[in-house]
């Protein structure tokens, strides 16, 4: 194992570590990824709880699936999805943020997560829509992805769980934990009595900033 593998598979579990911490990881839940070259995807193991990885655990993929070390994550055709769409994705997380999930639980005909009630989620992220269930590692749930792969880098997924990606580590975790940090928002919002919207105008000035931003989640 070369250097720069060994560096990759200590951040993985160094983000996996920091997930399981903010309570988006129990037990065996999730699972990351990362593209160390075209061909060639790190990514965690299945069946293994993610505070208790070690740098032997990480598995490796090729891009098209096949398994060259460890026994990867069963989930993983969503992240070779992202990979084939995307050619500015480095990295991918898939985890459980408790809030997010429970959304959909109780709008189960909801598009996406209501973002219009605050600055810092547009500029952040734009819009978190919300990726219609499919069975957990099913070829299904790799193809339910496809309409929102290339206009969003993080996204929730039905009754299950939540995908982000990005350039590196950084901004996939950027991604998952601002998704939960802005449930966790809404969900106070509507303790203290209502999810209410920006005006028209703000929303639309903030969309134009988050265009000129580009797509990196903050």
């Amino acid at each position: 194992m070369n250097k720069s593998q060994r560096q990759i598979r200590a951040q993985i579990i160094k983000f996996a570590g920091l997930l399981h911490d903010k309570n988006m990881l129990a037990a065996c839940d999730g699972n990351i990824s990362y593209r160390y070259d075209d061909n060639t995807i790190l990514i965690t193991p299945s069946a293994k709880p993610k505070f208790l990885l070690a740098e032997e655990d990480i598995s490796v993929i090729d891009i098209h699936g096949r398994v060259i070390q460890g026994n990867p994550s069963s989930e993983m055709l969503m992240h070779l999805e992202v990979y084939k769409m995307r050619a500015d994705a480095r990295a991918v997380i898939h985890a459980h943020p408790p809030t997010a999930v429970a959304y959909t639980i109780a709008h189960p005909d909801a598009a996406e997560i209501p973002g219009n009630s605050f600055s810092e989620l547009i500029l952040a992220a734009g819009k978190l829509p919300i990726v219609p269930f499919q069975m957990p590692g099913s070829p299904e749930m790799g193809a339910a992805l496809h309409p929102f792969i290339n206009k969003h880098k993080v996204m929730v997924l039905a009754r299950h769980g939540a995908l982000s990606f990005g350039e590196d580590l950084i901004e996939a975790c950027n991604g998952m934990e601002r998704l939960e940090h802005a449930c966790d928002i809404l969900l106070k919002a509507k303790e203290f009595g209502a999810v209410t919207e920006l005006d028209k105008q703000t929303i639309h000035a903030l969309y134009a900033m988050r265009k000129n931003i580009g797509d990196k989640t903050l």
